[in-house]
């Protein structure tokens, strides 16, 4: 992450924040539980879908329940990375705080 660095009245100090986006700057553990959230439902749905087109498992039963389980995982790591993502182009309405704490 980038810091800013403020100068100081003293000329031997300088302060410094994590970013212009608030004190307590952007939320690491969450983003990437969204980003983890969003790599591994693609890949369970992906993975799901040639499940169920090869009938891994001897049916097609195994191949929905990936799908089904990476879709549910895609779903929310897809909406908190977008908001996460507009926040820090500082798109107007986004928000780190938007993001939940875990």
């Amino acid at each position: 992450w980038r810091t800013w660095t403020t100068p100081s009245p003293s000329p031997t100090r300088t302060t410094s924040s994590a970013a212009p986006w608030g004190p307590r700057g952007a939320p690491v553990k969450e983003i990437a539980f969204a980003a983890a959230l969003l790599a591994f439902g693609a890949l369970g749905a992906i993975g799901g879908v040639l499940m169920a087109a090869n009938n891994v498992g001897g049916d097609r039963a195994h191949g929905i329940f990936f799908m089904i389980l990476g879709i549910v995982m895609f779903i929310p790591g897809f909406y908190y990375t977008r908001i996460a993502y507009y926040a820090y182009k500082g798109y107007k309405g986004f928000s780190f705080s938007n993001i939940p704490p875990i």
